[in-house]
């Protein structure tokens, strides 16, 4: 099967600082995912000064200021440190990529060289970001929070009319809420979507813990994303909702081998398994002594251990046939010994 696609979602939580950033990639790198991303923003595009902080954000910085401009403010990525952070992941032996929020992050991110455009939840209704981002031809993967089904489609619909096609667009089922409620989460709608656009899926996860991830894995995701931090109790959005260094390295490994346990689905026996036939299964074996020339019913019949004689779905096989030797009880019956 091909390799889930694990992003380590650094987003803000680098909390505008160069050597918090570097320090994130570290944590992705020796993880083992396959993305660290990042957020390309300005605030003065993309929220107003008058826009206030989502509710888990003033909860979460809890600074006594409603203001989600001036937060912002502070979690811009300079061109010099975008620059920085992606040559520092390329030394990692890792992929940058980072979500982008205007048209004009969408050709900043371009020219560096970015290979896959990240959609947020919020931006799956911006029309015109969605064209934009569409026509640069580069595989896209779309977050689904707060969408409802005509939204998703819609927003696959502008994508294609400008030109992508449905093998380079990967949805992502997503709960917008951090930590999302577990009795939010809504697994199946993931297998809703892949049923209904034909697309390839995955799961953005915000709730606490790996479980979630893992269990999407199990039902087919082709990409997870996970928000992490070095320590949930930094002040900053989304540090709470994240998790720390061990448990990312913990999710790394675990879908990695829920990867190995999915198999291609066909139900055979397999190689380790097959050996243990024998002694698992049983023989038609005689239950009392049998004398020559008695026919044999089912009560004179037992199902034993082990496997390699005439198999029970046989049974009928050997009822009413007649015994050619004396055979005493608890015998193995062989074919050759009825007639």
């Amino acid at each position: 099967m091909n390799k889930v696609k694990i992003i380590a979602e650094a987003g803000v939580n680098h909390n505008g600082t160069i050597d918090l950033a570097k320090k994130l990639i570290d944590v992705a790198a020796i993880s083992g995912v396959d993305f660290v991303k990042f957020q390309t923003f300005k605030a003065d595009k993309l929220v107003s000064k008058e826009a206030k902080k989502a509710s888990y954000q003033y909860i979460n910085i809890n600074d006594g200021d409603e203001s989600q401009y001036s937060m912002l403010k502070l979690l811009e990525l300079s061109d010099s440190m975008h620059r920085e952070l992606i040559a520092y992941t390329s030394e990692k032996k890792i992929q940058f990529l980072s979500t982008c929020f205007d048209e004009a992050s969408v050709d900043y991110l371009d020219k560096l060289g970015m290979p896959i455009f990240k959609i947020p939840s919020g931006e799956i209704t911006n029309k015109p970001l969605l064209q934009h981002i569409a026509q640069k031809g580069k595989p896209v993967i779309m977050s689904t929070g707060m969408a409802d089904m005509n939204e998703i489609s819609d927003a696959i619909d502008i994508l294609v009319d400008e030109g992508l096609i449905l093998d380079q667009i990967t949805v992502l089922h997503c709960t917008t809420e951090y930590p999302a409620p577990i009795t939010e989460v809504n697994l199946k709608a993931m297998m809703t979507i892949a049923e209904n656009f034909k697309v390839k899926v995955g799961y953005s996860d915000h709730t606490e813990g790996i479980e979630i991830s893992l269990a999407a894995v199990a039902m087919g995701a082709t990409v997870i994303e996970k928000h992490f931090t070095l320590d949930k109790s930094m002040p900053g959005p989304d540090h709470k909702a994240s998790l720390e260094p061990t448990e990312l390295i913990n999710l790394v490994r675990s879908i990695r081998r829920i990867e190995q346990a999915i198999g291609n689905g066909n139900k055979i026996p397999s190689a380790s398994e097959t050996k243990n036939k024998e002694a698992a299964r049983k023989s038609i074996h005689t239950k009392i002594s049998i004398k020559k020339g008695k026919l044999l019913s089912k009560d004179d019949l037992i199902m034993k251990r082990p496997g390699d004689g005439i198999s029970p779905m046989r049974l009928e096989e050997v009822v009413g046939k007649k015994a050619k030797t004396d055979m005493p009880a608890d015998h193995k019956i062989s074919y050759l010994e009825i007639e």
